[in-house]
C-alpha cells in the first residue's frame, strides 16, 4: 500500500469506543438487535455519556484547531448500529461538539471492509473480532478495555506504545516464548545492530511524528513513549531499530518485568497499546487502554 503522506491521520472508531454504550448493549444481548435498535431510537436525545476513548478523541481532534500546517486528524464513526438506531451517537456528537462528519452504519455486519476505503491509521473498537481482522490485514487496531474513571491529563496528547507484537514485529518474544529469557537476552544482543521487523502500530507512530514534526520539540501538543519489559541488553536493540526507521520516541522506559500501570500514570498516557492481557490489565488500572490482538502471545 502506497504511503501518502498528504493525507491527513485517519482514526476509525466504533460507537462503543466513543460513548458509553453498555445499558444499551446489555438490551443487545439480552433482547437481540431489534430491540436493540428501538431501545435507541425511544432514547435518541438521551445524550450518551462519555466512552473510554473520548478523551483521546477530543484531543485528536483538538490539533485541527491548532494554525499550524500539518497534515491534520479526521475521525470516523464506523458503527455496528443502523442509521436509524444511531441517530442517538450523532446527536452526542453533535452534544459534545467533536468534529466527526462521516459515518458509517453497518446494521450489525463487520466493519472490516471499509478500512482500506477509509484509509484508516488506528482502529479503535470494543469488538474484537473486527480488530483482529483489521490487524491481520495490516492496519493498526486495538480493542479499548474499560478500565479507571480518573485518569491523568497533562493537556498534551501522551500516546504510549508496547515494544514487541506492537511498534515490532514478535520475532524476538518468539525466541522468548520457545526458548527463555537467557536464550532471548543473548540473540538479541547478538542481533542488536539489526533491526527489528515492523510491528502493526509502526505507521501510526510514523503519522504521529509528522505532526509532531510541524512543531518545535519543547512545544509540541503530542509526546510519545516507549513503555517495554524489556531491560539490558536487550534495549539495545530497540533503540537502534528506532533509529534505523528515523523514528523518535519522547520517552523511553525499559521496565525490565515491572507493572507497566504507575510508569504510565506517571507519564499521563492518554491511551497505551500492548499486545500482553497482563500488561494491560496493569495499565488499565490508570489510563486508558488498547489490547492488541497480535503475535505469538495472542493465537
Amino acid at each position: 500500500m502506497a504511503e501518502n503522506i498528504s493525507k491527513p491521520l485517519v482514526v476509525a472508531i466504533s460507537s462503543r469506543a466513543l460513548f458509553d454504550l453498555d445499558e444499551s448493549h446489555a438490551v443487545f444481548e439480552s433482547q437481540g438487535l431489534e430491540a436493540y435498535a428501538e431501545y435507541q431510537i425511544r432514547r435518541e436525545n438521551d445524550i450518551l455519556e462519555p466512552g473510554e476513548a473520548f478523551p483521546l478523541v477530543r484531543k485528536l481532534l483538538a490539533l485541527n484547531d491548532d494554525d499550524i500546517n500539518h497534515q491534520g486528524v479526521e475521525v470516523i464513526l464506523v458503527s455496528r448500529n443502523s442509521a436509524d438506531s444511531g441517530l442517538r451517537i450523532f446527536n452526542s456528537i453533535e452534544h459534545f461538539g467533536l468534529d466527526i462528519q462521516r459515518a458509517i452504519f453497518t446494521n450489525g455486519e463487520s466493519r472490516f471492509s471499509y478500512m482500506k476505503a477509509i484509509g484508516t491509521d488506528l482502529f479503535l473498537s470494543s469488538h474484537a473480532g473486527d480488530v483482529r481482522r483489521n490487524l491481520e490485514s495490516g492496519f493498526a487496531s486495538a480493542m479499548i478495555l474499560p478500565g479507571a474513571q480518573s485518569r491523568p491529563d497533562t493537556g498534551q496528547l501522551r500516546i504510549a506504545f508496547d515494544g514487541d507484537a506492537v511498534l515490532f514485529s514478535d520475532e524476538a518474544e518468539k525466541v522468548y516464548q520457545a526458548e527463555g529469557l537467557e536464550e532471548f537476552s543473548r540473540t538479541e544482543k547478538q542481533q542488536a545492530d539489526t533491526p527489528l521487523q515492523d510491528g502493526p502500530f509502526k505507521p501510526l507512530m510514523q503519522a504521529l511524528q509528522r505532526i509532531q514534526s510541524a512543531y518545535p520539540i519543547e512545544n509540541n501538543p503530542i509526546r510519545t513513549a516507549l513503555v517495554t519489559a524489556r531491560s539490558a541488553p536487550a534495549h539495545k536493540r530497540v533503540i537502534l531499530t528506532l533509529r534505523n526507521w528515523g523514528i523518535r520516541v519522547d520517552e523511553a522506559m525499559f521496565l525490565g518485568g515491572k507493572p507497566k500501570g504507575p510508569f504510565l500514570a506517571a507519564f499521563g498516557a492518554d491511551i497505551f497499546f500492548d499486545d500482553q492481557h497482563v500488561h494491560c490489565d496493569s495499565a488499565r488500572e490508570h489510563v486508558a487502554t488498547g489490547h492488541v490482538p497480535h503475535g505469538v502471545r495472542n493465537p
